[in-house]
């Protein structure tokens, strides 16, 4: 099902149901339905970030209206709810884990958390530089922010802690926990990968990027790692206790004349699709080679992507406002 919304697509991503939802540079987010698209007014300005709610119903968006939104249907009804707002600063990433049911959103240089099961907790921590992304670990304890100069590792739910950082020159904008937890995983402003190994810190320098590596995605129960960034996405291999130390990457999906702008994969499972910078989509099954051409017409740069858990659907978006949801065909 296709749609032209007429806005930047800042997400795209499936629900628990297998519900597709579109978050928007108008400030709305919008939720798949048999009859088209239901819309939800979240923000008064431009969506920043997204994720999905701990309870796997519905988005939580971060806006430049400082509004922290859980956007859901309910039944018949459409539900925004106000979760925060910190005045006069842009939630640049959200977070969240169904583990732990808890949610983090960074404004400027401070991340705040807060617990879907108690409206009364609330923690913040402070960094140097400005957070550009978070994530939770698979239990939802430990939380990561990228910022200028490195990584730092907070245990989510303490006060008054100093935190691990994992430093490594530059500015870093996109971070990601492997699925076992012994590595953290981040991409750079200057077309770069670089992640650690946590037991020992150990430093995995991950280069020959041509571009920027706007996304990552852990796949195959986090046997490996695909990245945007190249003409074909680039996958890591992570099995074993050293990771991809010493390891090269494969790309697949090559296309000479594009670029990866996004990835997206199953987290149990190989399928994995990917978003070139002159519109195009594919999916491929890593594991047979099967690939299947979604979106063959070229637009926009994909500036969102999402699969369901299962692989059998995709979501996509661009940066003019065209969207779409397909059947994967594998």
């Amino acid at each position: 099902m296709n749609a032209s919304f007429d806005a930047y697509v800042t997400a795209a991503l499936f629900d628990r149901s297998g519900r597709a939802a579109f978050a928007l540079g108008d400030g709305t987010v919008r939720f798949e339905h048999p009859d088209g698209y239901i819309t939800v007014e979240a923000h008064d300005g431009v969506v920043l970030s997204a994720c999905a709610h701990p309870s796997g119903l519905g988005l939580i968006t971060g806006g430049d209206d400082g509004r922290v939104v859980w956007s859901r249907i309910e039944g018949d009804e459409v539900v925004a709810t106000a979760l925060a707002e910190i005045k006069g600063r842009w939630i640049d990433a959200v977070a969240a884990s169904p583990a732990s049911g808890l949610i983090a959103f960074a404004a400027g240089r401070d991340v705040h958390v807060r617990d879907t099961a108690d409206a009364a907790f609330t923690r913040t921590f402070a960094h140097e530089k400005s957070v550009a992304d978070l994530a939770f670990d698979a239990k939802g304890r430990r939380l990561a922010a990228a910022t200028y100069g490195g990584v730092a590792l907070w245990f989510a739910r303490i006060e008054g802690q100093k935190p691990t950082f994992l430093k490594w020159a530059g500015s870093h904008v996109v971070v990601a926990f492997s699925p076992d937890g012994r590595f953290v995983m981040s991409s750079m402003q200057e077309s770069q990968l670089h992640g650690w190994r946590l037991s020992d810190s150990k430093d995995l320098r991950m280069g020959g990027y041509p571009a920027k590596v706007k996304s990552l995605a852990f796949l195959d129960k986090g046997l490996m790692l695909a990245t945007s960034g190249s003409s074909g996405a680039v996958v890591w291999p992570f099995a074993g206790p050293n990771g991809p130390m010493g390891k090269d990457a494969a790309e697949v999906g090559y296309d000479q004349a594009a670029m990866v702008a996004r990835v997206a994969a199953t987290p149990q499972t190989s399928f994995l699709t990917g978003g070139l910078d002159d519109g195009r989509v594919w999916v491929l099954e890593l594991k047979n080679g099967r690939r299947v051409d979604l979106k063959a017409t070229k637009g926009a740069a994909i500036s969102a992507l999402a699969i369901s858990a299962d692989g059998s659907r995709v979501a996509w978006g661009d940066e003019e406002g065209d969207a779409g949801v397909v059947d994967s065909g594998l």
